[in-house]
């Protein structure tokens, strides 16, 4: 117990220090720009006061708790006792980490489901298009793109491929799928990218890349054990792209057969 207050004592004043430049930033603005003085000032100071407090047991739950999960899990998944259940070690392949790959898809697309950035501009999307675009809908297409960037993440390291490679294939796709997606979802999807790589997800994806780098034998965790956060931010935006054209597919389907449907009723 002693040793976590230590640690959350020392958190907190490190919290202070990094937070500072921006209150400084918005009082300076705020009284020498502006010259206007800051209604309920009690108010917001306690709230920063939450924020900075908040934000220290947030570093300390990902020190304590996330990091440590997302390598325990990677070791695990790729324990050899694991996957060679016989004892006997063959020769290392990447057919070998099905497990790995399927851990990604699910951890990715559960921690990006319930991703409170995400849940917030899906929200808006839905309100603003009255309708038109699904909350529920956007949430599971970013879902399923973060969850399949993951599981090709989980491959890369695996693989050892380049970076590179992987993430400008994904980027020509995009924009190959950009020139022919309506333009009232382009700015969305290339949003949704952003809002995946936050709280939630981030610290996950990077103890479990670096865990995966430190395990798989041939890969160095500074080297490979970086990246899967690139992958959870453009495989949301072809995912979504993909729902945007299959959106309007089916509307103009819709439409063709509510047309249909009136030409036969008239006499």
């Amino acid at each position: 117990m002693n040793e976590f207050f230590t640690l959350l004592s020392t958190t907190l004043w490190r919290t202070v220090w990094d937070v500072m430049p921006i209150i400084l930033t918005l009082f300076f603005f705020q009284y020498i720009i502006l010259k206007q003085s800051i209604a309920h000032i009690s108010q917001i100071l306690k709230g920063l006061c939450f924020v900075v407090f908040g934000l220290a047991l947030f570093l300390v739950g990902l020190k304590e708790a996330i990091f440590p999960l997302g390598d325990i899990m990677a070791k695990q998944l790729t324990d050899p006792a694991f996957l060679y259940g016989d004892g006997v070690i063959g020769h290392y392949h990447w057919s070998d980490y099905g497990w790995v790959y399927l851990f990604g898809f699910t951890i990715g697309f559960a921690t990006t489901f319930a991703e409170p950035a995400l849940i917030a501009v899906a929200l808006k999307a839905q309100e603003i298009s009255a309708g038109s675009i699904s909350a529920f809908g956007l949430r599971i297409a970013v879902g399923l793109g973060v969850a399949i960037g993951v599981s090709i993440g989980c491959l890369r390291i695996v693989t050892g491929g380049p970076l590179w490679g992987f993430i400008m294939v994904a980027y020509i796709l995009v924009i190959i799928q950009t020139f022919f997606a309506s333009k009232t979802i382009i700015p969305l999807a290339y949003d949704s990218g952003g809002v995946t790589t936050s709280t939630v997800t981030v610290p996950l994806l990077a103890a479990l890349g670096l865990g995966l780098a430190s395990t798989v034998p041939g890969r160095s965790p500074i080297i490979d054990g970086f990246g899967l956060i690139a992958f959870a931010s453009v495989f949301p935006i072809i995912s979504v792209l993909f729902y945007g054209q299959i959106s309007a597919y089916f509307e103009k389907r819709l439409k063709y057969q509510k047309k249909e449907r009136t030409k036969k009723e008239l006499p």
